[in-house]
């Protein structure tokens, strides 16, 4: 059993998709967890107080009193006693409160007692998940260290498909022992990424650059420090912020800024990840005016960027371990070979562009892992949260880290 002895704590708001929270439950106490099942008033509109009981073998908990006895559920005590507190499905307006501190039931003043981490899994209509104000909201609970399990795109309640759909119990199951069994595997190493584009700016205002969103080197930092690692993240422009105090993110811009803040770290580091998609060409001179448009053609002499992952190949030492990235759109495996090869990487990561598939600006990709044995591990279409994930549970298998 995975999970036994781990006190944990399921919150339970008023949503459609409540009725996932029976199979996370049974699915905890098969592992060995001991659950106490806090409900909103709302909750138990979608599923009943007796199910979740029986299947928690303890009381479910939803008002502050218990007014036949006079006794009162302490949400303190509560706090105390979880290990983890997860929030499975949690709406809208669940999540607003939180970010704003209302604690106008028990799961909200039980949220502000608690003392260990927290999950969060949300669950909404896709419009709902989309607005600017929940949106905000979220940010503010990974700010403050909250493990978010993403929804997925699927057929929503209202009609609709989009993003919104609680993942499956499975996988919020399969999130918490993660949680529990990796926290500490990494907690002596440090590990460096890169993310994201660079951009090569022709004047103030126009750059040379790519379509990647640096998702991935984000989820990639998210799970090293989960896994108790130290991380510095070095991230070219994108929309994406990192919220787990373990990461160190550093922001630069061109392909030789991220140069030198990798050399900056490159010794302290055990393991460099380079998933950033760094410009190949940079203008030979740049315009410190806006460049005027004319009639004329403009012309651009465009020189080689530093290869960053081949200049500290050169250098890295014998207990390093180095992964690179190669984004290819022929010649996959051939391509992704040689660059393993000549930038002296001890895994490559293939990531194909095709008719079936293309991560760039995308929430889904598969990538083939090589290492330098001749081996190969090929990751099926998935999220790239799950993508994520994998590289790092590769690298601890195959490192024996």
């Amino acid at each position: 059993m995975k999970l036994k002895e781990k006190n944990i704590i399921v919150g339970i708001t008023g949503s459609i998709a409540a009725f996932k929270s029976a199979t996370i439950v049974r699915l905890l106490k098969k592992e060995g967890a001991n659950i106490k099942v806090i409900m909103t008033p709302l909750a138990k509109e979608f599923i009943t107080p007796v199910t979740l009981a029986t299947l928690s073998q303890n009381t479910v908990l939803s008002e502050f009193f218990k007014y036949d006895d006079g006794k009162w559920n302490n949400h303190v005590e509560l706090g105390l006693w979880a290990d983890l507190f997860i929030i499975a499905p949690a709406t809208a307006n669940t999540i607003a409160k939180m970010a704003y501190g209302i604690a106008d039931n028990l799961l909200l003043t039980t949220y502000l007692s608690v003392r260990c981490p927290v999950m969060v899994v949300p669950a909404m209509d896709t419009n709902m998940y989309q607005h600017p104000a929940t949106v905000q909201n979220i940010e503010i609970l990974k700010q403050r260290g909250h493990i978010v399990i993403e929804p997925i795109e699927g057929e929503l309640a209202s009609g609709l498909i989009g993003k919104g759909r609680m993942v499956e119990p499975e996988i919020v199951v399969e999130n918490i022992i993660n949680f529990f069994s990796n926290k500490s595997k990494l907690s002596n190493k440090n590990i460096l990424i890169t993310a994201g584009p660079t951009y090569e700016h022709i004047d103030p205002v126009r750059v040379i650059g790519n379509l990647s969103t640096g998702k991935t080197g984000y989820l990639l930092a998210e799970y090293f420090a989960n896994f108790g690692a130290n991380v510095t993240l070095i991230s070219g422009p994108t929309s994406f912020k990192c919220y787990n105090n373990k990461i160190n993110c550093k922001k630069v811009t061109s392909a030789s800024e991220m140069y030198n803040a990798c050399k900056e770290h490159f010794n302290n580091a055990d393991i460099v990840v380079f998933s950033a998609a760094v410009a190949d060409y940079t203008p030979q001179k740049t315009s410190s005016t806006k460049i005027k448009k004319t009639k004329k053609a403009l012309k651009l002499n465009l020189i080689p960027t530093i290869d960053i992952a081949k200049e500290l190949g050169k250098v890295k030492n014998k207990n390093q371990i180095l992964v690179g990235f190669a984004l290819e759109t022929n010649n996959f495996e051939s391509n992704a070979l040689k660059k393993l090869k000549e930038k002296n990487l001890d895994l490559i990561i293939l990531n194909k562009i095709s008719d079936l598939n293309n991560p760039l600006q995308s929430e889904y990709n598969e990538v083939t892992i090589y290492n330098k044995n001749g081996d190969k591990y090929f990751i099926p279409l998935s999220s790239k949260e799950k993508i994520a994930f994998k590289i790092v549970e590769y690298l601890i298998n195959s490192f024996n880290l």
